[in-house]
């Protein structure tokens, strides 16, 4: 009696265990069937921002479910990056974020709030975004003027950036390091604020992007020296590369990327992959992102993985001898 009963709950067991599985098939198969939040680990307006919420819409009409964005700003984007590591991984909770996510391990460490290794599962590598090194109009009319600067007296110029061990200041402090220099570091709240003190020549220098200081631009407030990329963007043709002007290696982009909690199931992070991947070909998507120098990329899942991991080790010694410390 004992062993029927034994078979008994072994074949209950069986069989939960092949409708759970059925479940969850079928489940995959008809994902998605109601709404995915979007989680932008920064705040509304901001570069990162921007992007995700041009991908938003056309995420829904390829999905055929809305995309719906939330902003979850704070901490460099580890506030929201540890929310949708700790959501359920059935793909309705993803998250769109920015290069910072692979300098914040080294800024962090165990105070991170999630694991950076295996913590997230990469859908995509979305968008690359080359910066550009600017000067105030009565500053450096050159990035050979400025490394001259640096050299000559070291410590005496500054640079503004967006906030503490964030890309605009480590990407600073690389070019002062680079350069032979030195340089100080005032953080401000975003971008804007610093390069305003900038155009005032209150500091030497400022990295950014095209899309945050195009305002200042074409308004001729502030000169574009240099390109922090491998060649010459095609909306500034006549500005060099870095590289091509001084000799010293320097091309540093932004990024961004989404993620799913880990352990979403494949057949799930594929059909995300494939929906970022199509959105990206959008006339919208291409046209904004020309103006903008974005460059848009396809990707896999594997590659997107692979990018993030060989960016954490890239950075982690930079911040690591910078000293750079989280807001």
């Amino acid at each position: 009696m004992t062993g029927l009963t034994g078979i008994g709950r072994r074949l209950a067991l069986l069989v939960a265990a092949t409708l759970l599985g059925s479940a969850a098939a079928q489940a995959q198969a008809n994902y998605p069937d109601k709404p995915i939040r979007m989680v932008i680990a920064f705040a509304a307006g901001g570069p990162t921002d921007v992007v995700g919420r041009l991908l938003a819409p056309r995420l829904s009409e390829i999905l055929g479910q809305q995309v719906i964005v939330e902003n979850k700003p704070g901490a460099t984007g580890n506030i929201g990056t540890a929310m949708v590591a700790a959501a359920s991984p059935d793909g309705y909770t993803i998250l769109f974020s920015a290069s910072t996510m692979a300098m914040a391990p080294a800024l962090y460490g165990d105070k991170l709030g999630y694991d950076p290794v295996n913590g997230l599962q990469a859908i995509a590598y979305v968008a690359s975004v080359p910066l550009i090194l600017l000067t105030p109009m009565d500053g450096a009319k050159s990035t050979q003027e400025l490394v001259s600067m640096l050299r000559k007296d070291p410590g005496k110029y500054s640079y503004a950036s967006s906030g503490n061990g964030g890309m605009i200041h480590l990407a600073s402090y690389l070019f002062a390091v680079r350069a032979g220099g030195d340089a100080l570091h005032v953080p401000y709240r975003g971008s804007a604020p610093g390069m305003v003190d900038m155009i005032a020549g209150r500091h030497g220098f400022q990295i950014d992007t095209l899309q945050s200081s195009k305002g200042f631009i074409d308004g001729n407030k502030v000169r574009v020296i240099g390109v922090a990329a491998d060649k010459r963007l095609k909306q500034l043709p006549d500005v060099p590369t870095v590289k091509e002007v001084t000799g010293f290696d320097y091309s540093i982009n932004t990024w961004y990327a989404a993620y799913a909690p880990a352990k979403t199931p494949r057949a799930i992070v594929d059909k995300l992959n494939a929906a970022f991947n199509t959105a990206l070909k959008h006339p919208d998507m291409v046209k904004k992102a020309d103006e903008l120098a974005i460059e848009l990329i396809e990707s896999t899942p594997e590659q997107a993985k692979k990018f993030y991991d060989d960016q954490m080790a890239f950075w982690d010694p930079i911040i690591k001898k910078s000293g750079a410390k989280p807001e």
